[in-house]
Parts: C-alpha cells; structure tokens; sequence
C-alpha cells in the first residue's frame, strides 16, 4: 500500500501508525470504467493465479513504473522482492512489469 505517497509493505505497519495518513491500495489505481495499465497486463501475461499476493505485486509495479518507465529485470526484481508468489513463479510476472512499462510508455508492448 501507500501511505501518504510512500510504497509500504502493509503487514508490517500497525493500523494506529497509519492514523491520519492517506492509505492507498491497489483498487485505489483503477478508473470506474476500466483497470489500471498495470492490473491489464497482470491478466494479459496471467500472472494472476490464487490473487493473494497480487495487490500487493500490482502496487509494486505501479510504484516502480511511476519512478522508472522503462526498468530493467533486475530493478524489477528488487521492486517485487517484498512479495511472495507460490503459484506463477516470477516469469510471468516480469511479463507483466514488461507489458505495463511499454503501454504505459505508449509503445505497442
């Protein structure tokens, strides 16, 4: 999640040290109407299994695309180091970082 704009992970923050800051979580980045760049490319790579972990993955990305459009598999890797997924490995995930990063860029992907 974020709060107050800064990328957390949420289970390690009490609910009384979030008082009074703004919370933002993944259903915070899509429109009424239509889903996030980000949450698209999730379900196009299929990078979504169980959906445990995936707002928390979901917000990562979308944190790490806001500060570096186009990164590299490593920055991505170290973006998604705070979260655990037992279903899909990581390769369609990155698949997913890959497809955001072009679209939101404005290429094809």
């Amino acid at each position: 999640v974020w709060l107050d704009g800064d990328l957390v992970c949420a289970c390690l923050v009490l609910a009384a040290q979030a008082h009074g800051l703004e919370v933002r979580t993944a259903e915070a980045l899509a429109a009424p109407a239509s889903l996030h760049p980000v949450q698209e490319a999730f379900l196009e790579a299929g990078a979504v299994q169980c959906g445990f972990c995936t707002p928390g993955l979901v917000v990562a990305v979308a944190d790490l695309l806001a500060h570096d459009p186009s990164p590299t598999e490593a920055a991505a890797r170290e973006a998604l180091s705070g979260n655990l997924c037992r279903c899909t490995g990581y390769a369609k995930i990155l698949d997913a970082v890959r497809i955001a990063s072009a679209r939101m860029r404005g290429s094809a992907g």
